[in-house]
């Protein structure tokens, strides 16, 4: 249960930290920014992995400085692919 608040709460920080770096305007509310700092943790955790061990292995970014940006590293590289998604689809 901790893990999970700590996820939600790192999330938070790192989507908001990731749209305000970020160039032009990104919507959503605060759910959608929860959910695109997971999912950049993920994803930032996961290159994170590969870069010092070889291995890709789905891992999130811990709760910590380091984590942190990292989780904004991979939420950045997140908004990149979903607005390269809903360019494409609103052509």
């Amino acid at each position: 249960m901790i893990n999970l608040i700590a996820w939600i709460i790192l999330g938070l920080i790192a989507g908001a930290i990731a749209k305000a770096i970020y160039p032009g305007r990104q919507g959503g509310g605060i759910v959608a920014t929860m959910l695109l700092g997971i999912i950049g943790s993920l994803i930032g955790g996961s290159l994170f992995n590969l870069l010092n061990t070889g291995n890709l292995a789905l891992t999130t970014a811990t709760f910590s400085i380091p984590g942190l940006i990292v989780a904004i590293i991979g939420a950045i590289i997140a908004i990149f692919i979903w607005s390269l998604i809903t360019r494409r689809s609103a052509v």
